[in-house]
């Protein structure tokens, strides 16, 4: 007997939990804001303390940042942080991080050329393209309009 969209619908609200929709807005506000406040606690060290310039310790702080996900995602940490914090943990830098990291993990079974070297951009090349993508289109509409 074939279901209906709307009883389908009623089956699948009765079977599914409620989402705890302000404690996941909080735990990734809370969690992006902790990776945001350690970005900038690193800055202060190699600027601040350090002596860096501005630029070099930006620099710093990305690779440091990229370093930390990439490691907390190999020793499996990262994952369950974004578990409970959610969003949160899509902070660009390390959300891009770990969507690298993650991929290159899970394709480490075949083989670092045809597993590791082929799928680590599995996640992420779509990333890259449409933001590739969107530069030159922005390029061009700046070139056109100056």
């Amino acid at each position: 007997m074939p279901v209906t969209k709307q009883e389908y619908k009623k089956m699948a609200e009765k079977a599914s939990p409620p989402s705890p929709s302000v404690k996941n807005y909080i735990l990734a506000f809370v969690v992006g804001g902790l990776i945001c406040c350690a970005g900038q606690f690193l800055y202060w060290i190699f600027h601040s303390k350090m002596g860096m310039d501005i630029e070099k310790a930006r620099a710093w702080v990305a690779v440091s940042l990229i370093a930390a996900a990439a490691l907390l995602t190999l020793l499996n940490i990262y994952p369950k942080i974004a578990k409970h914090a959610g969003a949160g943990t899509l902070v660009p830098i390390t959300g891009f991080a770990n969507a690298i990291a993650s991929s290159a993990v899970e394709a480490k079974s075949e083989g670092y050329i045809f597993g590791v070297g082929a799928k680590i951009f599995t996640i992420a090349g779509p990333v890259l393209v449409y933001g590739f993508l969107a530069s030159v289109v922005y390029g061009l509409f700046l070139w056109a309009f100056k």
